[in-house]
């Protein structure tokens, strides 16, 4: 790349770096693309570029790797039902280990090294996330989340800190559950009053068939994803994550964005370029 070419790109960046700076962007990090070092190390340094520029990055993450990861070196069998980790007792204990201890401090930690100062949390602290257990019951230790206590996020946003949010919540009696990262980057998004939703996947967004290939929908409205979940034109793991954004829309969030965490810098193409790289929903 050339300098002429390198001063288009910031150029072109201008415009949103001045129409995001100050606005709260709440991004959802996890699975696989959390294990490979060149796509956390150039994720890291996308959040760090975005806190500079004056926009107010809210990390959220998972860590289901590196649970079944632990999980393994135990000899405990992970089980999923409904795209959900089923959570016993046992596994809870390595849930909570795994996402508020390792996972959690080496994300703040990665970020940190670029220079930016991130605060890494969970869902239990100050009554963050307040949950009660899932359905009836037979996922175990699986949150719903009643009430998101946006108080506790807003004194880190205001001084210029980075929170990195563990997807773990507690119920009122002090039981801890674990939740659906995505499904708490909605709801924190919504509390908070977000201008932006972003769910960092493994797939390049939402997909359509046409013609016997399957095309990205680049941008759609709420109205258009309830009918592609009607039409059960997204299904499977898409369905739970296009809800999740239906959700926060409804909820006051401006736009709503499925990218594929796979491309470097993939945050940085999807807010200060024209194109972007995923899908966006607008409310």
């Amino acid at each position: 790349m050339n300098d002429s070419q390198r001063v288009s790109i910031l150029s072109e960046a201008l415009p949103y770096i001045q129409k995001f700076s100050g606005k709260k962007i709440v991004i959802k990090y996890g699975g696989s693309i959390m294990e490979e070092d060149q796509l956390k190390n150039a994720l890291f340094v996308d959040i760090a570029l975005l806190s500079s520029v004056g926009v107010r990055p809210i990390i959220i993450h998972g860590g289901g790797p590196e649970i079944n990861n632990w999980l393994e070196r135990l000899n405990i069998s992970p089980k999923f039902e409904n795209g959900l980790r089923v959570t016993d007792f046992q596994t809870m204990e390595i849930v909570e280990m795994v996402l508020m201890g390792k996972v959690n401090k080496q994300i703040v930690r990665g970020i940190n090294k670029t220079g930016s100062s991130a605060i890494g949390i969970s869902g239990l602290d100050g009554n963050l996330i307040q949950t009660r257990q899932l359905g009836d019951g037979s996922h175990g230790f699986v949150g719903d989340i009643t009430k998101i206590n946006a108080d506790v996020l807003c004194p880190i946003i205001e001084k210029g800190y980075i929170p990195v949010i563990s997807s773990i919540g507690a119920s009122i009696d002090g039981i801890s559950h674990n939740i659906n990262a995505d499904f708490v980057a909605g709801e924190i998004a919504a509390a908070i009053n977000a201008e932006k939703l972003i769910l960092l996947t493994d797939t390049p967004g939402i997909l359509k068939e046409a013609e016997n290939n399957q095309s990205l929908l680049e941008q759609i409205n709420l109205k258009q994803a309830r009918e592609l979940i009607n039409q059960n034109i997204v299904s499977n793991g898409m369905k739970p994550k296009t809800e999740c954004c239906i959700r926060a829309l409804a909820q006051g969030v401006k736009a709503a964005h499925i990218i594929d965490g796979r491309v470097e810098h993939a945050l940085l193409l999807e807010i200060f370029t024209k194109s972007g790289i995923g899908t966006m929903i607008n409310a």
